[in-house]
Parts: C-alpha cells; structure tokens; sequence
C-alpha cells in the first residue's frame, strides 16, 4: 500500500502545481513534456516488470522500483529547467511503472482469490485517498514562496524521499515470497518492439491536439507506432510463451473480455477524473485545492463500494455482478452530469453525480483485476496482472488524449455562436465605460468588436471578467463538457458488453505462492485447488497380503 500509495499521490500532486512550476523555470509552453514524459516510461515498463518478477521474483523488482522512483523524485527537486524536470520525470516513470502492477501482485501471491477482493478494496481507497489529497497537497506547496530554505513547489517531489524510503525499510524487512527460478529467455526483441510502438502514439496522444491531428509530425507517429506494434505481435509470436505478453493468453475468454473492460473503463475513469477538476475550476471559480477537495464525493464512492465489494465477494465467492454494477452505474452518473451540467447547476447536485460515477468506478475497478488473476495460472500472475494494468493504463492515456481534443475542438464553434445569440446584451455591456477599462475584459471586448475569439491556452482572465462578458464563454466550456461526457457515457456501453460476456470463475482457495506448490498436474485456470487422489497399488506378494514395500509406494503415491 506504501508502494501503491507513492506512485498514486505523485499523479495528482504534480498535475496541481505544473503551471507554478512551470512558471517558475520559465518553461510553460514545454509543461506538457514533464507529463509526457513520465506518461511514456511508466506505461512501457509496466508489462516488464511484470514479466520480469515472475522469472525474477516479485521483493527485487519491487525494490528496484522504489529506489528508481525515489531517486527520480529527488533529482526532480533539483531542476533547473523544463528540460532537465521532463528528463529526471522520464527516471521517476522507469519506478513508477512497477509500483502499481507489483502492489497488486504481491497481494495475488499471498492471498487467495477468495480473500483478495477485501484486500485489493484496501489499495483501491489508497488510490482514492491519494487522488483528494495530491491536489490539496500540490495547491499547498505551489502557493508556498519557501519551506526550509527551498522554495515551495520542490517540495512536491521531495515529501517522496521520506516515503519511499519507508516503503524500502518496509519491504526489505517484512516482504518474503518464496521464488522458484524458471528457465527462461528474457523477451529483448519484444521489449525494443513495444517501445518503438508505444512512444510515438503516447506521444501523438499527448501533443497531437497542439501539432494538429494530421500534421506530418502526427502523421509520422501513427506510422512509426503501426510498425512497431506490428513487429511487437512479430515478436511475441516467435517467443511463445517467453514473451513479454504472451499471446496465448487472449484465447482466454476472461482474459480478453476484462482486458477490453480495463481499456474502455480507463478511458472512461481518467477522462471523467481530467474533466471533472477543469469543470470545477474554469466554469465554477474554484481553486485549484477547492476542486479537489470538491472531488471528494467522487473519492468517496471509489472508497466506499471498493471496499463494500470486496467483502461481499470474499464472502460470497461471487464477483461478476460488481462490474456489471459499476458500469451500469458510471453510465447512469455520466449521463446526469452530461445533462445537468450548467453555469448555475448547483454544487450539491454535481456531488451527488460524481459519487454516482465513483461508485461505479469503485464496483468494477478490482473485481475485474481478480478476474484476470483467477482466470490465469499462478505462474503467470506478475505478466498477467501488469497486463490488466497496462491496457488500463493505455485507456486512460488515449481517453484523456481523445476527451480533451473534443473539449477545446468544439469550444471556438460554441464561443462564436454564443457571441452570435447574445450580440446586443454583450455589445451594450462592453459599452459601458467601466467594462471597457478592465484589463481582464479585453480579449472579449476585442472579440467583440471583430477580433481574433479569446485565447483558451490561458484562463484565467475568465475570473476577473465581467461576469455578463465571461458567460457566453462559460456557458460554451459547461457545454462542451456534457457533450464528451454524454460520448464516454456511450463508449462505457461497449465495456457493460464485455462485463457480460466475461465468464465467472470458481475463485480459488489457495494463494499465489501456495498454488505454485501444488504438486500434482496443472488445475485449469480458475479451477478449485486440485487434490491428489488415493489410488490403489496392485500388490503382488503371495497369498495376496500387503507387503511392506506395497504400502509404503501407495502412502508415497497418495
């Protein structure tokens, strides 16, 4: 959970205070590239450490991760430049890609599927946890001229130092999992594939609505990203079951479906999670720390029924209804935000929505990782579970990617129409002596008057607007918003689709570690733990009776 807990709070801590940070390393238009950066090591090195732990053991790569993460955190504290800051994010991402997928499988390795559930509902709320305290956090340090001697934002990545050596000292001394070395090649070929694959798309997902979708900079990354998935697939194919993904796992049905479960949820998740605070923040007023702790209904409901469904199901053995639960229910509070939401849409109403929507997110977020566990030979559980968190991961990117290119696409049609339905309220307001000299007015006094339409890269002049001029805009963004929350509403329906056709697993009895050590077959995937029969030895002394030598081969056999 320590583990856990680092990667989660670093996400949400850095995104509040990039803009000061930026600011202050005089860098804002390069702030996309400490994100991008951290974004594209962090997702290519969550398969392998998966990979890597099942031949390696899972107590080395945990620690390799967060002593990575840990020193990338402390050389982030001391940059000098955007440049520098994207780089040393670039080393923080190498750990963090571990910290999830690892967390989540030493829990399969020590306790059964059975019990997990309760289990993975605890990381689950560290998740939840970390996601309302990193923007309050983040808001708290940015603000802060100096701490100690160092100014405030540094701090954002320096509060990790203390952790992650706690979760060294932690894991050093209490994390021991029994580790059977296996024969192995180490899947290079695959590895080099999937970065040359993944990093132009990241890349294009994260700067394309800045170059333009078909600029032949985004042009040449979806080239380059098609070749090397291609030879990724090349590539796994040829290594069988040494592969860093191993294809043999799609023709597992429960794997497939909840694989495409994570991917359409991730991209449901993070696009509400990316909207919700821009929501907050541009059309209501708030703060930055306002709209976090303003997420915390949202928190709330992940909190709550992640740990509700995890004991029901280690009580019952049941899942499969959970995900199926969460989805309807994520689809039901996109669709109501979607429609009530408004300049004037009270607070309250919006609350009561976002813990709609994380409810639904809290029922199928770990049901589906047990799912993919369960279903999966023990042997294969690190690859397995980095697998389920990579295609999360890959949703989430593109969700928010593909979200918020729709958000800022449609806002210059909706700002101009706007202007166009309230052409003679707005002029006679911009007349008015007063309005015409405040700086703050001005990009839309001049829009008014024939102009460029107001700049959206900044928007912070909407706060010390007229409030008369700074509605149509509002009004513009509140609706733009509905209309790609209403879009992921209907893309969750893909993922209810596949909720339904995964097929519920008897969950297994015996952990990880405790599995491996069956000592007779291979049980099916998600098969109850098998036991060895007793069965009879011919014996064939004389007179029929049991010898000696008889008994002992049947109680060695039983």
């Amino acid at each position: 959970m320590i583990g856990m807990f680092l990667a989660a709070l670093d996400n949400t801590i850095v995104a509040t205070s990039i803009r000061t940070i930026a600011d202050d390393l005089h860098g804002l238009t390069m702030q996309a590239w400490a994100t991008t950066a951290y974004l594209i090591t962090a997702t290519i090195t969550t398969p392998l450490y998966g990979k890597l732990s099942d031949l390696y053991g899972r107590k080395p790569l945990f620690l390799v991760a967060i002593t990575i993460f840990v020193a990338g955190s402390a050389a982030c504290a001391f940059a000098d430049s955007m440049v520098q800051l994207a780089a040393f994010r670039a080393i923080q991402g190498l750990g963090a890609g571990g910290l999830f997928s690892l967390a989540l499988t030493i829990i399969g390795d020590i306790v059964a599927p059975r019990e997990r559930a309760r289990y993975q509902g605890y990381f689950v709320a560290v998740f939840a946890i970390s996601s309302v305290l990193g923007p309050v956090v983040g808001g708290f340090f940015a603000g802060q001229a100096e701490i100690l001697g160092v100014t405030g934002w540094r701090w954002v990545f320096l509060i990790n130092v203390p952790l992650g050596i706690l979760a060294l000292f932690v894991v050093t001394r209490v994390l021991n999992i029994p580790h059977t070395r296996r024969e192995h090649r180490i899947d290079w070929p695959g590895a080099l594939a999937l970065a040359v694959g993944l990093v132009p798309l990241l890349l294009v997902a994260e700067q394309g609505r800045l170059w333009g979708w078909t600029s032949p900079a985004s042009l040449l990354c979806f080239a380059v990203g098609a070749l090397g998935l291609a030879a990724f697939l090349l590539a796994e194919h040829r290594m069988g079951d040494d592969a860093l993904l191993p294809l043999r796992f799609f023709s597992n049905g429960v794997f497939g479906w909840g694989t495409v479960a994570g991917f359409v949820t991730g991209m449901g998740m993070f696009g509400a999670i990316a909207l919700l605070p821009l929501y907050l923040q541009i059309v209501q007023g708030s703060s930055p720390t306002q709209a976090g702790l303003e997420t915390l209904p949202l928190m709330l409901g992940i909190m709550s029924m992640s740990i509700f469904s995890g004991r029901r199901i280690s009580r019952t053995g049941r899942y499969k209804r959970w995900p199926v639960v969460g989805v309807s229910l994520m689809i039901v509070g996109l669709v109501l935000l979607s429609q009530f939401l408004g300049v004037d849409t009270p607070y309250w109403q919006t609350a009561v929505f976002m813990c709609l929507v994380g409810l639904g997110l809290g029922g199928i977020m770990q049901p589906v990782t047990l799912a993919v566990q369960n279903a999966m030979p023990p042997r294969d559980m690190g690859v397995a579970t980095a697998s389920a968190t990579f295609f999360r991961q890959m949703g989430g990117t593109l969700g928010t990617a593909i979200f918020l290119a729709m958000l800022f696409g449609s806002l210059p049609a909706r700002i101009a129409e706007n202007f166009r339905t309230d052409a003679a309220t707005l002029q006679a307001t911009a007349a008015d002596p007063a309005v015409a000299a405040n700086p703050a007015n001005a990009p839309i006094v001049d829009a008014l008057h024939g102009g460029p339409p107001p700049a959206l890269d900044d928007s912070s002049f909407l706060t010390t607007a007229d409030p008369r001029l700074a509605r149509p805009i509002l009004e513009a963004f509140a609706g733009s918003m509905s209309a790609v929350l209403l879009t992921a509403a209907a893309l969750l329906v893909i993922g209810l689709v596949a909720v339904l056709l995964m097929r519920e697993l008897p969950l297994r009895t015996v952990s990880g570690v405790e599995a491996r050590r069956e000592p007779v077959g291979t049980a099916e995937p998600g098969a109850l733990p098998t036991v060895a029969p007793e069965v009879a030895v011919p014996v064939a002394a004389a007179g029929g009776a049991d010898t000696g030598d008889g008994a002992e081969r049947g109680a060695r056999l039983r």
